[in-house]
This record gives structure tokens, sequence and C-alpha cells, in this order.
């Protein structure tokens, strides 16, 4: 997406702390070349911070009844996977006790000591020169600033919101330090032999990795706190949101938005909602004042459909001016004031509720590649309803018996879905142990609530809408109230603008280069760009309505069918 630089909206000149300086292109590339190599973990995707503390658990376990480890050396050793992403300056000092107690360990093979040997120092190399690239950009940062500092604005109430930065990770810490002395304590209780040797590893695990959450929000805290007891360094930039509800930060002359900095989480100070005085006062205007309070809801519901609109459509927010307070770099905080999203409005102060993250070059290059495939996806899209204009608008006018309803349904990339589901289930099915029936008995009530949508979804168009099967009653969607049908990656989605009904959704398996190298067309695509030219063109649409049999039949039978055999495999099966 380009900005024009007519488009940018500006701050007040009164917003502008003196002296403050622009953060131009050059200073801005000088920042991005401090970034650490290529091959050093710097911007993690968000599935990574879900998936690494799962396989560090996993490691723990498996050192420790494979690798000859004990049970707390395991966890210290498991760990470095994500310190090495997440909290490098924990990497950075314990790496080196990891080894001495590795090596120390003789009753482990030579092999397992010599491969976590080389791991856990790869781990401090790359860690010590992810921090030292810190330091060049905090100087890069500092440079670009001139020596020009600023007191860091507070909105009305931000002084009570500041001290709420790192309140969910404190409790989410103390949570899990909780829950990995549990699992430690209760080792003893797991029935099979193979359980007794993993647990007590991925209990020191766990709170391991509580510590760690801990760790992180006090370092949180005292930064965000840090911000505010002295002048900070300024500096102009222009921000934008992008489709991930991020706040990206670009150089002040880069008008057209071309090369992101960084992105920071940022969540908006201030407000009558932070203020008790103004809270009293806004209470006692809605009760003289009924009609501005209706206007206010209003406007409020117009934003957020707006803002739903835009995260749907994957594009990015209006280009901003603003002003950075403190020296951005890897892992920082930042706050900003920045112009308003519309015109006219007062600046607003946003503070970064999570930390710095730097727009690196294999970021940026990949970003750019899938900012090239969604303009395909998108040319190939118009492409598609035009074609299905034509064919529906031909059904229609250009037959004796024209159609009265169009259906769409389950096929074979959904069967392949379910399949491969199936295929890991039974990868990972354990022979014995209560773990089996836990793990078959989960599984079996997850397949009985998801399997009969997966093969037997159905959507049925006729002249007033379209009507989706369920577990239960159909669901109607009237034409008018369509707010947007897409086909993104491997997700059919269909937005609706009613409250009972705001999206309907399904996936399925999906290979986009084998797509591209035969030609090939995927069956959500063509569904979406059928019923997208029936809901733009209303000469495209059928005639006639559909009645109860063809909406569609309830699918629960298909979900009681499932859950019984299932639940007989793994209760009765060897």
């Amino acid at each position: 997406m380009s900005t024009h630089s007519a488009e940018v909206l500006r701050l007040p000149d009164g917003a502008i702390p003196e002296g403050c300086r622009s953060w131009d292109a050059g200073q801005a590339a000088r920042w991005t070349r401090g970034l650490p190599p290529r091959w050093v973990p710097v911007r993690a995707r968000e599935s990574v911070f879900v998936a690494l503390p799962v396989a560090s658990v996993a490691g723990a376990g498996l050192l420790h009844r494979s690798g000859g480890l004990p049970a707390w050396a395991a966890a210290l050793v498991a760990l470095h996977l994500v310190w090495l992403v997440l909290r490098p300056e924990a990497a950075l000092v314990l790496a080196p006790f990891a080894v001495a107690v590795v090596a120390a360990q003789g009753d482990s093979a030579w092999p397992v000591r010599l491969g976590l040997t080389v791991a856990l120092v790869g781990v401090w190399a790359a860690v010590g020169l992810r921090l030292a690239a810190r330091k060049r950009q905090r100087a890069a940062a500092l440079e670009a600033a001139g020596g020009v500092t600023a007191g860091v604005p507070l909105a009305p109430g931000a002084a009570r919101r500041r001290a709420e930065r790192g309140t969910f990770l404190l409790w989410a810490g103390l949570v899990t330090v909780v829950a990995g002395g549990v699992l430690y304590a209760t080792a003893d209780l797991w029935g099979p032999a193979e359980d007794r040797q993993v647990v007590p590893a991925a209990g020191w695990c766990l709170a391991g990795l509580g510590l760690t959450v801990l760790y992180s929000a006090a370092r949180a805290r005292r930064r965000a706190v840090g911000l505010r007891r002295a002048p900070v360094p300024v500096l102009r930039v222009l921000v934008r949101e992008n489709a991930d509800v991020e706040t990206e930060v670009f150089a002040a002359d880069d008008l057209a938005a071309l090369r992101p900095l960084f992105t920071v989480s940022t969540t908006e100070l201030g407000g009558p909602a932070d203020d008790d005085e103004e809270d009293e006062e806004e209470d006692d205007h809605r009760e003289d004042h009924p009609e501005d309070d209706a206007e206010g809801d209003a406007e409020g519901d117009e934003s957020l459909r707006e803002l739903i609109s835009r995260i749907d459509a994957e594009s990015a927010g209006p280009l901003r001016e603003a002003v950075l307070y403190g020296s951005p770099c890897d892992g920082a905080e930042a706050v900003l004031l920045a112009a308003a999203d519309k015109a006219g409005e007062p600046p607003v102060v946003e503070a970064s509720v999570g930390p710095v993250r730097p727009v690196t070059g294999l970021a940026f290059r990949r970003r750019a590649r899938a900012e090239r495939g969604k303009a395909l996806r998108e040319a190939r899209q118009e492409e598609l309803r035009g074609a299905a204009v034509a064919v529906v608008v031909a059904e229609r006018t250009g037959s004796a018996d024209p159609v009265t309803v169009r259906r769409w349904r389950a096929g074979w990339a959904d069967w392949c879905a379910v399949g491969l589901a199936l295929l890991l289930v039974l990868v990972y099915w354990e022979d014995s142990g209560w773990w089996r029936y836990g793990y078959g008995l989960a599984a079996t009530a997850l397949a009985a609530l998801m399997v009969p949508r997966r093969i037997g979804w159905r959507i049925t168009a006729d002249r007033e809408g379209l009507w989706f099967n369920g577990l239960g009653a159909a669901r109607h969607l009237a034409w008018e109230q369509v707010r947007a049908v897409e086909c993104q990656g491997a997700r059919l989605r269909i937005h609706g603008r009613q409250s009972s009904f705001e999206e309907w959704r399904v996936a399925s398996l999906r290979w986009p280069w084998l797509e591209a190298r035969f030609g090939l067309l995927h069956p959500y695509e063509r569904t979406a760009a059928e019923i997208t030219a029936m809901w733009r063109d209303p000469q495209a649409r059928p005639s006639g309505p559909a009645d109860a049999r063809r909406r569609g039949r309830a699918l629960w039978p298909i979900g009681v069918v499932v859950g019984v055999l299932g639940a007989a495999a793994v209760l009765f099966l060897p």
C-alpha cells in the first residue's frame, strides 16, 4: 500500500517538542544496519511464541529420560530454546552455567554432551551478537535525535495506567510457576513409568517458563516507568496501524510507507474512561443530553466497524505524523504522540504494550512477497468474479428453466484436511496408560464437533440471501446484510452485518505453489467468486426461494456417529 504525502495526517506545530529532529531515511538506514546477522533470531512469528514453550517442555522431558540429565538440568538446557528468541539476556548469563552442568554429567553419553555443548555455545554467541546490536541501535537513535530531549506527555488518567504495563505478564508468570510446581510435586502419581521419568523435568521447565515471564514483566514495567522519570530523546517519525493492529514506524521522509523500521503494539492513553471525575461529568451530561449519548455510541460503533473492515481486508490505517519518545531498539519500550486517525481531532498518546520488534531484511522481503501474492490473488479473484457473473446470469436469463437455487458444499480439499488430521491422531496414539484415554476421548469430542461441519458444510443461495447449515438449524444471512466474502489462503470467510451473524468460515488444505505450477483452482476461490458475483449483482442471484430441504440438513447425527465410533475405538480397541 502506497501513501502519497498529501494523505499524511500531520501533528499541530504546538504538539512537537522544540528542536525535535526528523528521523530521515539516511539515519534510519544506519539504525537498520545495526541489526545482527540474519541467522540471529530477532523477529519471530506469532506461532513461534506458542511453539517454543511447548518444544522446550517436551525437550526437557526427552533430555531427562533419554539424555541422562537430572530433571532440573534438562529443564535448564531446554529453556535456552525460549531464551534465544524471547529473553536473550537470560541466555547470556545462564548459557555458560548450562555448559558447565552438561560437562559435569559423566553419566551421559559423550555424543549427547558434545552436541548440547555445541548448541549452548551457539546460543550464547547468537544472543551476544543480538545484545551488541541493541547497543548500536540505541547509539544510532541517540545520534539521530541530536541531544534533543523532552518529557513524555501524559494524557488524562495516564498516571494511573502506566503501572499496568507488565501486570498481565506478572499474573501469567505466577500461575505458570505454580503449575510447574504442582506438576513436579505430583510426578509420583503418574501411572506409566515413562510418564514418571518425563514429568519432573516438565515441571521444572514449566516453572522456569513462569520465572521467565515474571522477569519479562519486571523488565517491561521498569523500562516503561523509566521513560517517564526524566526527559528522553525525541524523534519525528511517521506511523500507521497495520493489518495485525500493530503500529508500524517509518522514517519521517518515507511518505510512501515503503520500509517500516519496526513494529510495536500500543494502546491509546487517556480519555474520559481513565479519569473518575470526568466519568461522573460524562454521566451527568448523558442524563441531561441523551441525544448526545446516542450520537457518541453511533460514532463508536462506526469506528469499530471501520476497524473490523480494515482488519478483514488486511489493509493498513492512515499514515500519521508522530513524535517518538525514547531510544528505539530491539526489545525497548516506546511512547508516541501521534496525529489522530481522523483529520481535525486532537493528537493521541500511545504507549507500548509490547517490545519494539525491528523489521529485519528477511521480514521485509517476506512482507513484500506477501503483498505481491495478495495483489495476484485479488486480480485472479476479479477475473473469477467476472466469469462467475457471466455464468450465473446466463443460467438465469438464457435458459428455459432458470436456476432457482444454487449450492456449494464440502469437496476434496475438506476431505483431505480431515484425513490429515486423522493421520496425526494415529501417529500420536499411545498404546497404554491413562494418557491414551484422556487424549483419545478429548480428540473424539473435538472431532464430533468439528468433523461434521468440515465434511458436510453447505451454502445455499436463493433470492433472499444465503443459508448455512450446521450442527443444528440452518442460519440465514440476507443479501443486504453481507459485509464481505473472502478467500484468504486456506480460509473461506463470509462476514455479516448482523450481531447474530458476524462471520461464517471454513478452512482446508492448500498448496499455492502447486496450484500455480499446474494451473489448479482451489474450490474455495470459485465459491468465493460466485457468491461475491451474486452479492454485488442482484441480476445474478437465483430466482426462487429455498425450502427447508434445500437449506441443508442438521449435521448433529454425523457428530453422534463420529463420537460413538471414536469412543469405542479408545475404550475397546487393543
